[in-house]
């Protein structure tokens, strides 16, 4: 089963970024698309599959960069516009980006032949918050999300009681002093999302700020192993 690719050339990119091959050389047996935070752009993110080639030997890495230029930071990019004065405007924010979000990633899958079930997302912050929305309301759940410094939306919106579509299993990874999305975040979305019936796992970086560290970094790739490591009959 494939995503919907009606209107979708693949000729004609979606959303552009870097990549990697699969560390074995081979064809890919599996996709981890790496979605960055707010201002940033896919070269923030592009050298974790670097770092996790040993454990996904098979998996291409793409990490694209958000459609628009940054409101708040002009040399970046943004999935949506932030203020932080809107309580609701992390789900209609996420909810707006997630239809090319949803191209784009029907479009890797085509040009790779593979299905949904071997696609993983990683996302950080604002990364983190498209990576959760688009994998528990699609129509066949990917294989996993690993989730840094970020939150489910849903939940952060006071919707964390919806029906889901799709239940993949999710780690959420958070630095316990982050300054721009408290860590309290982690677990409103874990007790959210666990509500909703997915299978949570999180990981709490002790000290840690707004960022990733080796611990967290090696928690996201080993969770990924775990479930893109089963390969496709």
């Amino acid at each position: 089963m494939r995503f919907p690719l009606d209107g979708v050339s693949l000729d004609d990119p979606i959303l552009e970024g870097p990549s990697l091959r699969p560390h074995h050389g081979g064809d890919p047996d599996a996709l981890v698309v790496l979605l960055h935070g707010y201002g940033a752009d896919g070269r923030d993110l592009i050298d974790i599959g670097k770092a996790w080639a040993d454990l996904l030997p098979g998996a291409a890495f793409v990490s694209p960069h958000a459609p628009d230029p940054c409101e708040g930071a002009p040399m970046g990019r943004q999935w949506f516009p932030l203020t932080f004065r809107d309580p609701h405007e992390l789900t209609r924010g996420t909810e707006g980006a997630a239809p090319i979000l949803r191209e784009f990633l029907a479009a890797e899958l085509a040009k790779y032949d593979l299905p949904p079930e071997r696609l993983a997302l990683v996302g950080f912050s604002q990364g983190a918050m498209m990576a959760l929305k688009i994998a528990t309301t699609a129509v066949v759940a990917p294989a996993a999300v690993v989730s840094y410094s970020g939150m489910w939306a849903e939940a952060a919106g006071g919707r964390g009681d919806m029906v889901l579509p799709a239940r993949p299993p999710v780690l959420l990874v958070h630095g316990t002093e982050d300054e721009v999305v408290p860590a309290e975040a982690l677990f409103a979305s874990a007790r959210g999302l666990a509500e909703a019936g997915v299978p949570v796992e999180w990981h709490l970086s002790p000290g840690l700020g707004h960022g990733i560290d080796d611990a967290g970094l090696a928690h996201g790739g080993a969770f990924l192993a775990e479930f893109l490591g089963r390969r496709r009959a």
